[in-house]
């Protein structure tokens, strides 16, 4: 997908398997919006084949549209619309619905049901948004950033929920700029960047490897040299930072024969241990290292 001179989607190959979470993650601009409305059939790719439950998303649109759901950044309600007058509008347009009051009493709507849009918070905005895109039972759910501007109650539920319809045989694709959210949700992570992917994997197989940290805290100061004699004892792709007389950070990759140095040159030293703490690599730390860029919401 082109936008005049700009490449927004560079010969992407991307696979969602069925019943999963899988998340779509990148910088802004990478190329994730254009890549989803592509697969809900809003844009017509200039190249290449898209598939979604089999179908072309754009010739078989009418096949299509009544087995996903699309939740929107910007919901699609109208200004004046009360909440749940949205709600169960959208509601009608399906065949076999879920029930409205159910979801509204799961969403936490019924406290602004009778509220006009346009009045509602940003976080209300999305639980609606979220409700209108499940209430059709839909096989495939796509989710644009699901709880932006909701407060951690509602964020919750929303992972629930999510949970809940992968439970029940429903594949979710979302897009977040929150890395915890991806972290706990998504079955697998797919990583583009300036419309390539990047990555792909699930969330232990992208933070497996890497930079981690170990931070070695000592009972009494450290003996003159002790930074320069751990690093030649480590060797030369980890990194020795003293933090204070009592306190050494060790950056690098790090395994248990990493651990195994540390402990031997201590005892070696004549320094006795007060704690020795491993920090684990997360998904941000991949994230960075695979992009350079932070992910953060436009």
């Amino acid at each position: 997908m082109r936008y005049g001179e700009k490449t927004a989607v560079d010969h992407l190959d991307l696979t969602v398997e069925r019943q999963t979470i899988t998340a779509v993650l990148g910088p802004n601009g990478a190329g994730k919006t254009t890549t989803l409305e592509t697969c809900e059939g809003y844009r017509r790719p200039q190249q290449g084949t898209v598939r979604v439950l089999g179908l072309d998303p754009v010739a078989q649109r009418r096949a299509l549209l009544p087995r996903i759901g699309v939740m929107l950044q910007g919901s699609g309600a109208w200004s004046g619309v009360h909440a749940m007058e949205m709600l169960e509008h959208i509601a009608r347009l399906h065949a076999h619905p879920l029930d409205t009051g159910m979801l509204a009493d799961r969403l936490g709507l019924h406290e602004c049901g009778r509220t006009p849009y346009r009045r509602l918070s940003g976080g209300q905005q999305q639980r609606l948004g979220l409700a209108m895109a499940v209430v059709g039972r839909p096989e495939v759910v796509f989710v644009d950033e699901p709880t932006a501007g909701m407060d951690p109650l509602a964020r919750r539920t929303t992972w629930e929920l999510l949970e809940e319809l992968r439970a029940d045989g429903v594949t979710v694709v979302l897009t977040t700029h929150y890395m915890d959210e991806a972290e706990r949700l998504a079955d697998r992570i797919h990583i583009i960047d300036h419309g390539r992917m990047i990555a792909s994997g699930t969330p232990v197989e992208l933070t497996r490897g890497g930079t981690s940290t170990i931070r070695l805290v000592v009972t009494r100061p450290f003996p003159d040299g002790a930074p320069a004699s751990l690093q030649a004892a480590l060797g030369e792709h980890v990194e020795v930072t003293p933090i204070s007389e009592i306190s050494l950070l060790i950056t690098g990759p790090a395994d248990h024969t990493t651990l195994a140095t540390v402990s031997r040159w201590c005892e070696e030293q004549g320094v006795l241990p007060e704690s020795l703490s491993l920090g684990q690599r997360n998904l941000e730390d991949a994230f960075l290292e695979l992009t350079g860029r932070e992910l953060k919401p436009q």
